[in-house]
This record gives structure tokens, sequence and C-alpha cells, in this order.
């Protein structure tokens, strides 16, 4: 993990390897960013005009690297983009800078030290530029340079190893305050990162439950594991029916995280498929590449725990990770099969690749026995979701519309793209089973909002409920942009954590 200080070094006098600074687009021109008038005294006032001859525009994570001059010590200096200059007595909003610094780290992959000199008006500055350099940080490395030690070349590119903030106040308690929680978001985050990026073969069902086991005991959580033998005891049909076609048996991770003085609790309840084939119904080549993915969202619940308890939240947090594999085997589920699930009801399973909503019915019913206050269930579940809304935006579906509403809200607060989605009462009738209770598929127009009342009828009676539908943002195929690498993206991890944060001061709308 990059290491992150708060600097009251001046950008003239402090060593690194190199300076970032803020360009944006002024009314006449590009201008220079407040935090580097230091550095633009450095260009004898010239810094903005020396940008605009390389070429340099001032959008939106744009970076532009000049060797820096004589009165620096720093060799290099590294303008990043903010996009359009705010009004006079105005600042830049947080993702704006959470993106740039995210540009900034990215653009730095390899060097030792980089000192940022962007806005810092407030503490939601520092946290803003402190989690976009932490997230934009991130390389996973793991799997690669398995050449021999000493061998020219072996070896990836490292990730910036520090970060150090200039203008932000390290004696300042909403400072220090704040760059602590950015350290500890931007790093559940990225583990949540690596999580989902590594390969299926050895991010197991169980191997999965380990990982988390021993993380959330070492932070003071509570765990409990239900292998395949308890599942099988306990009547857990759904994760059950999805993992029996394996080799690699499900699991089924309870997270407790309590407080003293906590007046609330909140279950958060993840999808962990470790890899997706689509059972019997396989999925076609060129479907299934990625499908390592498909646990993203147990991902996101175990971090966001794990967040939580580092914070010290005064909230009650309970996770359930719902892993299983979803494989084609003799034993495997399949089209036409009858599944009971935990709660009692039963389910036509019409297809196989509708795997996501059977193993979280299940979890749903088990989170729903403790009542909580409410729960958010997080999934990468349909792609009907990223016809919908691309593949940056999650879905919100939920049986409260205020509830639904403010965790919109929070979303767009942390800079987590969504957008709330509706439960028409009519496509329920399209998953009616002759057979069964209800089928795990219906019409397959609006299929996202299909999955979304099939999973509501797993949530307890009078329970607060939502559903995140992250199957667009979870894993990025494209570029890197920002702070979002490609590969697994840790997508709503700071929407829970944020959640729990306003639970916990009694501030949910």
């Amino acid at each position: 993990m990059t290491a992150l200080t708060l600097s009251t070094a001046g950008a003239a006098t402090l060593r690194a390897d190199a300076l970032v600074v803020g360009v944006a687009k002024g009314p006449k021109g590009l201008v220079v960013a407040a935090g580097a008038e230091a550095v633009d005294k450095a260009f004898d006032g010239k810094l903005a005009a020396v940008l605009d001859a390389l070429g340099a525009s001032g959008g939106e994570g744009e970076t532009t690297k000049l060797p820096a001059p004589a009165g620096l010590k720093v060799p290099v200096v590294l303008a990043v983009g903010l996009g359009t200059a705010p009004e006079q007595d105005e600042s830049f909003d947080e993702e704006t800078l959470r993106r740039a610094a995210g540009s900034a780290a990215r653009a730095l992959h390899g060097a030792k030290k980089a000192a940022f000199a962007l806005p810092l008006d407030d503490a939601s500055a520092v946290t803003a530029v402190a989690e976009g350099a932490l997230l934009g940080a991130y390389a996973f490395t793991a799997y690669q340079g398995g050449e021999k030690k000493g061998a020219k070349g072996s070896g990836p590119k490292q990730p910036l190893a520090e970060v150090a903030l200039l203008g932000a106040k390290p004696r300042d308690k909403e400072h220090k305050a704040a760059a602590e929680r950015a350290t500890v978001v931007a790093t559940e985050v990225n583990i949540a990162r690596d999580l989902i990026n590594t390969p299926p073969n050895d991010l197991t069902p169980e191997a999965f439950a380990a990982v988390a086991s021993a993380t959330a005991k070492e932070n003071g959580v509570k765990v409990q594991v239900l292998d395949e033998k308890a599942l099988l005891k306990g009547g857990y049909g759904g994760i059950m029916g999805v993992g029996k076609g394996s080799e690699n048996l499900p699991r089924l991770v309870k997270l407790s995280y309590t407080h003293a003085k906590a007046e609330k609790t909140l279950a958060f309840v993840g999808k962990g498929i470790t890899y997706d084939s689509g059972g019997i119904s396989l999925k076609p080549a060129g479907h299934n590449e990625t499908m390592k993915c498909d646990m993203a969202g147990a991902a996101a619940v175990f971090a966001a725990v794990v967040a939580v308890a580092k914070l010290g939240l005064q909230v009650n947090v309970t996770g359930w990770l719902a892993l299983a594999e979803n494989m084609p085997s003799g034993s495997a589920t399949k089209p036409g099969d009858v599944l009971r699930m935990y709660s009692g009801k039963t389910v036509e399973v019409l297809n196989t690749d509708a795997e996501g909503r059977l193993v979280l019915g299940d979890a749903l019913t088990k989170a729903s026995e403790e009542n909580p206050d409410a729960i958010v269930d997080v999934a990468t579940l349909t792609g009907a979701m990223v016809l919908a809304l691309g593949d940056r935006t999650f879905g919100i579906m939920a049986n409260d519309d205020a509830f639904r509403t403010s965790i919109h809200e929070i979303a767009e607060e942390v800079g987590e793209a969504s957008w709330p989605m509706p439960l028409p009462e009519d496509l329920r009738k399209t998953m009616d089973s002759p057979t069964a209770d209800i089928a795990n598929m219906g019409v397959r127009m609006g299929g996202g909002l299909v999955a979304g009342l099939f999973l509501q009828e797993f949530v307890g009676e009078g329970i607060t409920w939502a559903h995140l539908d992250i199957a667009g943002p979870a894993f990025h195929e494209g570029a890197p942009y920002g702070y979002t690498p490609k590969g697994g993206t840790g997508s709503a991890v700071r929407t829970l954590v944020r959640l729990a944060e306003r639970t916990a001061t009694g501030d949910l709308g």
C-alpha cells in the first residue's frame, strides 16, 4: 500500500521524485490551481504559458510532465488537468480532485515519492486528494515478475510508493482524521480489488473464506463459516444448488462487527460467485473470460465491514458472503430442477446462469433472521443492468423509496455513479412457476428489475432493504482513468462505508 503523509514543507523545498500541481481551463486560457503558487513562481509566473505551449488543455485527468526549473528540489513537475476552473469564491468539487489525484498517481508508477500540491481548501478536499492518490497508485502485480531475481527487466513497475500532501496540516485534527479515513477506505478498496483480480484457481470459496476469516479476526471482527456439511444440514438449498456442481464446494461466511454504544444495525450481503461458467446453461465463448469478477459483491461487503471496524464506527454491521463456484458437471443443478431455499420457499431453476439470486436468496433470509434495521445486498447480478446503465453506473433498487434515495445520494457523494431503479409489480408475475413457488427467471426485458423482485421475496417482512447491481462498474476492461484501474475496481465499498458512517451518526435521511 502506498504511504500517505501530510507535509508542512513548501513546494519549493520538499525533496521528491515529482511535484504534482493542478491546472484548469479558465475564461482566458489555462490557469494554475491553488497550491502551486511556489511552483509557478519558480517558472517566473509562466507555468500556464509553458504548459499551453506543450499542448496541455487543462482537461480532467490530462497529465503533462515537464522538467523542474532551478529553485525546486524535484526533477519533474507533473501538471494534472482539473477541467473548468470554478467561479470565484467556489472550490473544485471532491470527485474532480479525487480523479485528478488518481490520474497523477497512475502517471507516476515507479516513483518512490511524489508531492501533491493540489487545492486543499478543507478536510473534505484532503480526503478526496488522499483517496484519489492512494486508489490511483494501485497495481495488481502478484502474478507478474516470474523471471529469476536479478534478470534484466524482471518484475513489473511498482506503484508510487509515497504520497506527500502539501498544504494539509498534520496537527489539525480534521485534516489528520481525513487522511486516516482516506487511508483506511483506500486500503480496503484496494484489498477488494486484489480479491477480484485473483485468478479463480486460487480464489475458491474455501480460499476466500479463509482470507476473510484471517483478516477479519485481525481487526476485531467475529467470523463464522458454514461449510458444505453445515449448509446441507441447515437447508441452504440456494447456495448448495449453485455450488454442488463444482469440486470447490460453497461457503457462507458471517462477519460481525459490534460497537458497545451502537443503536443501529446494518446487514450487508454480498454475491460471491468465485467463478461463473453459467453451469449447465453454459456461457458462450467471449462471455466467461472475466467471470472471476462475479464475487465482486462479496469482496465489497468484506472490505466494507473491515473498514467499518478499523474506523471504529458506532454502528453494528454484519456482513454475509455467499460463496460458490458455478460449474457444469454430473452433480450440477439442471434447468428444470426445483430447489428448496433456506426460507422454505421452492424455486424452479429455468436457467443455471441466473445463479447469483439463488445464493443471495439464502443469505438474505439468514440476514433477516437477526432483524437488522436495514439490509443492503451487493452483486454483479445482471447483464441487463449493464445494458440499462452502462459500465460505470450501478443500479439501486429498494423496498423503501426514501432509503433508495439516501443510498443514491451517498453514492454520488463519495464519487460512485449510481441510479435509482424501480421494482415494477407487473414483472413479478412473469416469475410464476407451475411447479414451484417461484422461478429464477422472468421476462427478458427488464431483467435487472426482475432479479431485484426475486431477491425481494427473501427479505424479512418489515425490514428495509436495498439491492445494488454493480455488474457494470465492478470490473473495468478498458484503459485506466482517474483513480479507476483496469480490472477489479472495488465498486460499492465507499458507498457502504459512508452508509455506515451516516447510520452511526444518525444522519441518514
